[in-house]
Parts: structure tokens; sequence; C-alpha cells
């Protein structure tokens, strides 16, 4: 069996394997991607078997800076600059008409390409020593809970890739908004650690398509992903039929009555949303690792971040 991914703050051998077509965990501010040379095809298939992610679900690109952004895109519209000079480096995705340099297995064979600035240091140091942008979608088996930790990838990649660049507990803890046109219209394709009221702030009223199809737009956007082993649903209330000591429950400010300490996880007694956020990914793992046969998930306020973690739970309960 192959040994676990070798872990570290090593960007140089971070580099190297990269320059020689492999595959890197490598951390953001949102959640680790698992990433390889975006201009290189052969490199990016590795993603999908690794991840075992369909080949129809496009992928993000990461690059150092937003003056790196002409060498990877046709145009930029002004509703994009202006986003990303308010909100570069940060869990903000412009879907944007690619460059000829990307290949078509990185967007799917889309005509366009999902692209960020990831606000952290030890990536963006690492992207600014390379000579090409990274592709890289969350480091976890596809569809599964989304890894905000080193040790997460390894958990669940460790035995398949041969590096993780440990940058620490992510901070925002959710995948980035994805914002592109539509129809001629600026549109939020999936809801993220920039809030919409955010993004209207700075270029006004956009359109909502979140998707959940296969028919994708953007990366993320399937109905059923982010989901932990064990069914998933959303609620308040126990539901009938269930072992009270059978249950966990994720919720947002105060435990469910009737339900054993051990088996709860409470994503912000203070009823934050960013600090609910960055805990939902971590709290679904621990629940997952429980002896129960269901995790109660309680929906949030559906404002600012609270839309992007009802997003994910909605999608975490699909098959439930």
């Amino acid at each position: 069996m192959k040994e676990l991914a070798e872990t570290g703050v090593d960007i140089f051998r971070a580099k190297e394997l990269l320059e020689t077509g492999e595959l890197v965990g490598i951390p953001t501010e949102t959640v680790y991607g698992l990433a390889a040379n975006a201009l290189d095809a052969l490199a990016v298939a590795k993603i999908f078997q690794v991840k075992d992610r369909p080949s129809f679900d496009p992928l993000i690109v990461h690059i150092a800076s937003f003056a790196k952004l002409n060498a990877y895109v046709r145009e930029i519209p002004q509703w994009a600059e202006q986003l990303a000079e308010k909100y570069w480096p940060g869990p903000l995705t412009l879907v944007l008409p690619k460059h000829d340099s990307i290949p078509d297995i990185v967007t799917s064979g889309l005509d366009t390409v999902a692209i960020r600035v990831p606000n952290h240091s030890l990536t963006l140091e690492l992207l600014a020593q390379l000579a090409f942008p990274l592709a890289a979608p969350s480091a976890n088996p596809f569809g599964f809970i989304s890894p905000t930790t080193a040790q997460h990838v390894l958990d669940q990649l460790g035995p398949k890739i041969s590096y993780v660049l440990d940058g620490g507990p992510c901070t925002v803890g959710i995948e980035s908004t994805i914002i592109g046109e539509v129809e001629g219209e600026t549109t939020i394709l999936r809801f993220g650690g920039l809030s919409q009221e955010a993004i209207e702030s700075v270029i006004g009223p956009v359109r909502i398509q979140v998707q959940h199809t296969s028919n994708l737009l953007a990366p993320g956007g399937l109905e059923s992903h982010y989901a932990p082993r064990h069914p998933v649903r959303l609620g308040t209330g126990v539901p009938e039929g269930f072992d009270l000591d059978r249950i966990a429950a994720l919720r947002f400010t105060t435990p469910l009555a009737g339900i054993p300490h051990g088996n709860q996880r409470v994503l912000s007694p203070k009823g934050d949303l960013v600090e609910a956020a960055t805990n939902l990914f971590a709290a679904l793992r621990d629940l997952d690792k429980l002896d129960v046969d269901l995790i109660l998930a309680e929906p949030v306020p559906n404002l600012g971040l609270g839309r992007a973690i009802n997003d994910r739970l909605k999608r975490a309960s699909a098959k439930y």
C-alpha cells in the first residue's frame, strides 16, 4: 500500500512536483484544493482520476494576481474588473471567456473558464513561483465533504497524492462564490464565501441562478454534493421513527433537546454566520465519524453567508 502524502510548508517541493505533472494539496482561505498545472491536460486529467470527478464538472483555475488574468481570458467585462479590484485575493470566482491556452478538460468543453486569486500567503507565494496557473477543485473524493485542514486531505486522499502544502485551518471554510454572465446578465452561479450583498454593493443587483443539474455553467453545481456517508436531513425537530441516541445534530446556535451532547455540533453559539461557515465542513466531518443513523441539520438564516451554508446543506441532504 502506498504511503500517505508528505505534508509541510516547502513551497519549492510543491513547485517541483507541479512542474513534473504531479498533484499537490494546497491551502486556500476557502477549502484545500487538489492542484495541477492548469495548462497541462494530462496533469489535469489526474485530478479527475484521483477525485473520481465527472468530466462534465469544470474546475476553478487559480492565479497569482489580477495582472495575470489577461493571459487566460479573452475579455474582462467592467463588472468583473470592479469585483476583482475589490475582492481579490478572496473567495470570489469569475467565469469569463477563456483563452485558447486553457485546455478543454479544465472547462469541461465550455468556452468560459472559472478563475480566481486565492487569499492564502503560502499558495500565493507558490503561484508567484510558477510559470503556469493551477487548476484546483477541493481536495477530496468527488461529492464528499470539502477539506479545511491538511489532515482532512490526508484522511481522504493521502495515498493518492505526493504532497500537501500545510497552511493551517482555512479561515473562510466554505467554497468561493462564483459569478458570471447568463444571457447578458451578471449572475451568481454558486453561493459561497463572498455574500450577495457584498457583490451588489460594488456592481448593483445581480441575477441568481444557482444550479442543481448536470448541465453545468460553473463548478460545484451538482444537486448532490458535499455529502457525508450518513444520510442528512434538513430540519429543526427530531423525525419520528428514530432512536434519539442514533441521531447526530448539526445546529446553528444551540443544541437540540433530547440528542446526546456528544452527537451534536454547534456552528456558532453567538449566531455569527461567518463563524458558522468556517466551522461547517469540519463539523459535518466530525458528525460523520459517529456511529449514528442520521445527521439532522438545522438551516441557518438565509442571508449573507447563510445562503452559501444552506446551499451546501441542501446538496448534502439531496440523496435523502
